[in-house]
């Protein structure tokens, strides 16, 4: 019976080396990625609810906020086209053109109050309306919150 010498001295040196070459091109990415800006275009997605309903000849949006609710300045619903689009809260001090149904939709904190109603009133057609909702947020992003046939 013929016995075999094991040499395992060369094993663990070109393991070690491997994992090093493999680390330090992981890292040098890592690098680049901040150095050169790759990171910092990423938008978030802001947590806000909206829901819309039709209640007889009326459509009725209602703001029901979120996680992201100290952060959004106002509301513009349109319901079908551009043309009859409701503006609801405030851009800063100065109030922003608002025909949204009472004055107390509007807050004097520069937000949309939690609970705040739109009413559209409808023109008596059987057809679905169309309602976009798109909240405008402190940060200057827009994002539409509601896009539904009701």
């Amino acid at each position: 019976m013929m016995k075999f010498r094991e040499n395992e001295d060369a094993v663990s040196p070109v393991i070690g080396v491997i994992l090093m070459v493999a680390i330090t091109v992981i890292l040098a990415a890592v690098i680049a990625a901040f150095v050169f800006g790759m990171t910092g275009n990423v938008a978030t997605t802001k947590t806000v609810a909206v829901t819309a309903s039709q209640n007889a000849n009326d459509i009725v949006v209602n703001y029901k906020g979120g996680a992201d609710a100290n952060t959004l300045n106002y509301l513009k619903v349109t319901v079908n086209d551009e043309s009859d689009a409701k503006y609801c809260g405030m851009t800063s001090a100065s109030d922003l053109t608002t025909s949204a149904d009472s004055a107390s939709d509007i807050s004097s904190s520069g937000q949309v109050p939690v609970g705040t109603t739109i009413k559209f009133t409808g023109d008596g057609s059987t057809e679905r309306d169309h309602v976009v909702v798109v909240g405008h947020f402190m940060d200057g992003t827009d994002q539409v919150l509601l896009d539904s046939y009701v």
